[in-house]
């Protein structure tokens, strides 16, 4: 993959995200640093998603401040696609009735005047996850689960991010297909792009993690490098099964 030629670090400093009376993000802080990978563990409800889409644009803060380079919390997808941020939601969000290819070319909006970059961009993704070639003119909603999320993170591939935001990827996927997926994200990783990965299954976020965050309850309730909270007493009885 081809990540896009500026590289920031990620900081989120003091976020705080309401709906309504309700408070979904206390004073969240974390970064990433550039070629890092870094893991959001949290059970459902956490706030994981929030902040995932808060980071995407298309969700406003009441407080606190995300920037990628530049700014990424004035509610405009549009800005944070275009510094270099794509989003690869929960639940895959893809179009069903719509074939493999034009599902992964629709993540290549903002760079649709670059014929040759997108079609070079195409080739790349289907070198990673070559399970699509032969499903690329079929419906979307044709394919497995775990096969339409490797058209989900495709296709936020197809927008050149330098900073991949992944919500639970591995959900309701078969082992195998857990760790393909995986595989492919580190590769993925491994020419230059910067992913935070938000994950319930620990033990596989862990194992291609740099560092971690673990929120609870809309907080950073700890942090550290990956083998420290591989150790952890409270990550490995919550999230490891130990």
């Amino acid at each position: 993959m081809t990540p896009a030629p500026n590289r920031p670090a990620l900081h989120i400093e003091n976020l705080e995200v309401r709906y309504g009376a309700y408070t979904a993000l206390h004073h969240v802080r974390l970064s990433v640093a550039p070629g890092e990978i870094v893991v959001l563990l949290g059970a459902n409800g956490a706030g994981k998603s929030t902040l995932f889409r808060t980071l995407a644009g298309l969700q406003r803060p009441a407080a606190g401040q995300a920037t990628y380079g530049e700014s990424l919390t004035g509610g405009r997808p549009e800005k944070c696609v275009a510094l270099g941020v794509a989003l690869c939601p929960e639940g895959r969000l893809l179009f069903p009735d719509l074939s493999v290819e034009k599902n992964l070319r629709l993540g290549a909006f903002s760079h649709r005047r670059d014929a040759a970059g997108n079609e070079a961009q195409l080739e790349r993704v289907y070198e990673l996850f070559p399970d699509l070639v032969k499903k690329a003119s079929d419906p979307a909603g044709s394919l497995s689960g775990g096969q339409q999320q490797m058209v989900a993170v495709g296709r936020a591939l197809m927008a050149r991010p330098s900073l991949l935001l992944l919500d639970e990827p591995s959900l309701g996927l078969a082992p195998l297909v857990v760790e393909q997926v995986f595989s492919a994200i580190q590769r993925v990783n491994e020419s230059g792009v910067s992913v935070l990965l938000a994950e319930q299954n620990a033990y596989a976020a862990l194992s291609i993690a740099h560092r971690g965050y673990v929120m609870e309850n809309g907080k950073v309730t700890l942090e550290g490098p990956r083998d420290m909270l591989m150790n952890d007493d409270r990550v490995r009885s919550a999230y490891l099964g130990v």
